[in-house]
């Protein structure tokens, strides 16, 4: 016969609601740990996705995912010129607030150098890569568009024609995908009146300059639109893309153009890692934290119910040592009570965590490695919790089941 089995079913209601609570708790920490993966899983999927060999960005910042990145689109020529370059790619990345229905509506656009790149290796759930040059967007579902939907940014209209699965940025929101132009229109779009303005402002700045004064064509020509003046260059972008040939060193590709004043260079590795070791790093501190922080009250309040149910047994437990009872028969009773109270509380933070995380608003990846790192944490808790009790049951004399 199994006394902690036996003792168990005696006990069943208070053994029940203490391992859901364990389980409860337990179903937390696994999340916290399913929250961390979901935010690297989330943070480095477009860097992978995009699968560049080097990132070249404005010279001495992270690249367009740390902070902002401006270098000009004329660059791509010149980096197509280096030795050991396959292929070059402009990329534009940044972030849309927006309200749509009443709501904030806010997700993250990258444009795709067309028509090299239209999307094709984005994991598209339904629809099609970009077709053309202008008004098409492709949209994680995360998003809220439907399948040729018209959405209106700025000044322009774009057509959903494609819709991916989970597409999400390090931040959690949802990705739009254009074509790199339609992205810079997005992202410097301005109001009709802040344009007008702007105008003005080149004009009376031309009148006021002595060049200004003798040729008077000149202020015609700076109340003209942006793109028409010479000396303004097109609108810039986020990074440069290079795809490398194969066979080529790219530390030396690297090298050659870490050298250049005007930008900086990351090997993917080497941007993946920046990403990971910024705001990513802080939460994983945080969560770690919370879950040291939740594993010591579960293995508090494990040992405060097994001290408990040994309180609730010392007539028991005086008896067994009245009739002969070994010591490793009392120790292996209150140990088999603990074992049994996590496995219970493990298998609950399992089975209520597929329901649960499936409903958080980012993604909650479970691993294999957090399951059996889980695993090992329950054991360790399970044997400490049990400490006490086993303490508590040695100091009982069999001479008390006479008073």
């Amino acid at each position: 016969m199994n006394l902690a089995a036996q003792d168990i079913r005696h006990n069943g209601g208070r053994f029940a609601l203490t391992a859901a609570g364990i389980g409860l708790l337990l179903m937390i920490v696994l999340g916290m740990g399913g929250i961390y993966a979901g935010m690297v899983y989330e943070a480095t999927l477009l860097i992978d996705r995009l699968d560049a060999d080097l990132w070249v960005v404005q010279r001495s910042t992270r690249g367009p995912f740390a902070e902002v990145s401006r270098i000009p689109a004329s660059l791509e020529p010149r980096l197509s010129a280096v030795p050991g370059v396959a292929s070059a790619r402009r990329f534009v990345y940044h972030t849309v607030q927006r309200e749509r229905a009443g709501e904030p509506w806010r997700f993250s656009v990258q444009g795709l150098d067309w028509p090299v790149d239209r999307g094709q290796a984005l994991p598209l759930l339904t629809g099609r890569p970009l077709g053309q040059a202008h008004f098409e967007m492709i949209a994680d579902r995360t998003l809220g568009v439907a399948l040729g939907e018209r959405v209106r940014l700025g000044k322009d209209t774009f057509t959903v024609v494609g819709l991916t699965k989970g597409m999400t940025s390090s931040s959690g929101d949802p990705m739009a995908f254009f074509t790199l132009r339609d992205a810079q229109a997005i992202q410097f779009d301005q109001p009709g009146e802040a344009l007008r303005l702007d105008r003005e402002a080149r004009r009376y700045r031309a009148s006021a300059a002595e060049l200004g004064q003798q040729q008077p064509g000149l202020l015609e020509r700076a109340a003209s639109p942006s793109p028409a003046l010479p000396v303004l260059g097109p609108p810039t972008v986020s990074a440069v893309l290079l795809t490398l040939t194969p066979g080529a060193d790219a530390a030396a590709v690297a090298r050659t153009i870490a050298g250049w004043p005007d930008v900086t260079v990351y090997t993917h590795a080497e941007q993946r890692d920046l990403l990971l070791r910024g705001s990513v790093d802080r939460a994983r501190r945080q969560i770690g934290l919370f879950r040291a922080i939740l594993v010591l009250v579960s293995a508090i309040i494990m040992s405060l119910i097994i001290y408990t149910l040994t309180l609730d047994k010392a007539h028991d437990i005086a008896m067994l040592k009245l009739i002969g009872a070994r010591n490793r028969v009392i120790v292996g009773l209150i140990l088999q009570q603990a074992l049994i109270l996590g496995a219970v509380g493990y298998a609950l933070a399992w089975v209520i965590g597929q329901w649960a995380f499936s409903l958080f608003p980012r993604l909650v990846l479970i691993t294999g490695p957090d399951l059996a790192l889980l695993a090992v944490i329950v054991l360790l808790i399970s044997v400490v919790a049990s400490g006490l009790g086993i303490w508590k049951a040695l100091r009982i004399e069999p001479n008390t089941l006479l008073s």
